[in-house]
């Protein structure tokens, strides 16, 4: 069951994110009965499963030196239910296959991450994945009615939105003015367990979503669809300077978009295409009617006309797609890099409330100056949540210190400015080392009973949320004299996997 020949161990060193870490073994199950051998396993030998889907993950919680298991192939089957809005997927079913069969029945699955083509539903529900659209529609959390998951006693237990708490843990009356007291107020939030949603609902069911594969290994999830809309419209706005794009954020939510996205001159000035604004926003609504979609594209503009600088709109599906294309510019425009110049994804998370996006991105702009690492920066603005691409030239002496200087940097930023260092992606091994910093030695401590309920023996991707005790956030990265060796043919292939987007890949094809 455990493969360990080199070269299949080293076409799982590396997922999308920073991190080169070679395995000690894969496993690729093909049932839920294999699942559990594994972790009865596991728990007898002393080591640890690392549960991965794709591999397009970012901070590393899909990456490590323990056992890979390769959830990606192996739980394909997929049953819809139109009448009830549900679809019944494996975790290797992906967000795209999802859409394609709810499709012909008018429904979708709303949060749209830019990774949907290949994103796992196992890997959704570890993160708490999002998207662009999740400024009306939320992340998956709220779209999940159930989950099936192996524990770490090798049991399948299914879990429902609903039917309250069989929890491991309980919060206390004191835990819980905790919780309401130390987690920070921004619109998406995917650092650590969600102990604030699990108060509030009492379903367990919140613990295990956003919990990176460290409390059990999802094996089946139960999503909620919604209908299609009708139509949708969309505007792009362009500014001259963050502050006019910070005001102008709160009226266009108001305005129930279902997709306020920004591009900051960063990135912008990489695009061919792109208009010469300080900032872009791509704004889209969808209404039940092309009258109504179209209306409130005019409200859009007649609101920002004194301050928007740029002004395109798109009254149909056609014009919306030709609006975004700037937007599908940025991944190629990065694999053109220089190939001294890595797009390394050191900060690239952080999420902050609405008032303080401007703020915050211009703070970026600083840091990255201040420590002579060029960035591209984008993101959902309508969350006030961002991503950056830190661009260091790798042949430069200090760029280490000089990308580490930044990621503290930028999280003494987030401190401030009253935000939360992943909005989408998870802690994973990149963030961990920081939680404590946001929410307090008192509320770890609450991390960690979560952990030692459901998992005591730690056989389930230690060091991600719970860091491990040598955490740093930039050794072990694919890039540098120190990375570990890999045959050269491979490590070019997990290069161009990486330029490409091309995550659904099978790893096994990499070590052919």
């Amino acid at each position: 069951m455990l493969l360990t020949d080199p070269r299949v161990r080293a076409a799982y060193a590396e997922g999308a994110g920073i991190y080169h870490i070679i395995p000690a073994a894969v496993a690729i199950p093909q049932s839920t009965d294999e699942v559990i051998r594994l972790v009865t396993q596991v728990a007898e030998s002393g080591q640890a499963l690392i549960p991965r889907g794709a591999g397009s993950g970012m901070p590393g919680g899909n990456v490590g030196s323990d056992i890979i298991v390769d959830m990606s192939a192996g739980f394909p089957s997929l049953n819809l239910d139109p009448q009830r809005r549900l679809a019944r997927a494996g975790a290797s079913v992906t967000w795209a296959a999802v859409n394609e069969a709810a499709k012909p029945y008018g429904l979708r699955l709303p949060p749209d991450p830019s990774s949907g083509t290949f994103a796992t539903s196992g890997g959704m529900v570890s993160t708490n994945a999002a998207g662009p659209r999740s400024v009306r529609y939320g992340s998956v959390r709220q779209w999940i009615a159930g989950l099936e998951i192996v524990d770490a006693d090798g049991d399948v237990r299914k879990l429902e939105r609903g039917a309250g708490s069989g929890a491991q843990f309980l919060p206390t009356a004191d835990g819980r003015r905790l919780i309401a007291d130390r987690f920070p107020h921004t619109r998406k939030n995917s650092s650590g367990y969600a102990l604030d949603r699990f108060a509030e609902t009492g379903d367990e069911i919140d613990l295990f979503i956003g919990a990176e594969g460290t409390l059990g290994i999802v094996t089946d999830v139960h999503w909620r669809l919604d209908p299609i809309p009708a139509d949708n419209a969309g505007v792009a706005l362009g500014f001259a300077d963050l502050d006019a794009m910070t005001e102008a954020v709160p009226y266009l939510v108001s305005l129930r978009p279902s997709a306020v996205e920004l591009l900051d001159e960063s990135l912008l000035r990489l695009l061919p295409d792109a208009p010469k604004v300080a900032c872009l926003l791509l704004v889209e609504f969808e209404r039940e009617s092309a009258a109504a979609v179209r209306g409130v594209v005019g409200d859009a503009v007649r609101g920002l006309k004194h301050s928007a600088v740029h002004v395109e709109t798109a009254v149909n599906r056609a014009g919306l797609e030709q609006l975004w294309n700037v937007r599908r510019q940025a991944s190629p425009a990065l694999a053109r890099l220089p190939s001294t110049q890595r797009s390394l994804q050191v900060i690239e998370d952080g999420c902050v409330p609405l008032d303080a996006l401007g703020a915050y991105v211009a703070g970026l702009r600083e840091s990255a100056a201040r420590h002579g690492i060029p960035v591209a920066i984008f993101g959902h603005a309508g969350d006030g949540h961002v991503h950056v691409n830190a661009l260091p030239d790798t042949t430069k002496a200090g760029w280490r210190d000089s990308l580490r200087a930044l990621f503290d940097g930028v999280t003494d930023l987030l401190l401030t400015l009253g935000g939360v260092p992943s909005g989408e992606h998870g802690a994973g091994r990149l963030r961990a080392g920081v939680l404590d910093r946001f929410y307090g030695d008192d509320v770890m401590e609450l991390f960690r009973t979560v952990k030692r309920g459901y998992d005591p023996l730690s056989i389930f991707n230690p060091g991600v949320i719970i860091p491990a005790n040598d955490w740093s956030p930039v050794t072990a990265l694919k890039v540098g004299d120190d990375a570990a060796a890999i045959p050269d043919d491979i490590a070019t292939r997990l290069r161009d996997v990486e330029r490409t987007a091309a995550w659904a890949t099978p790893k096994l094809q990499l070590a052919r």
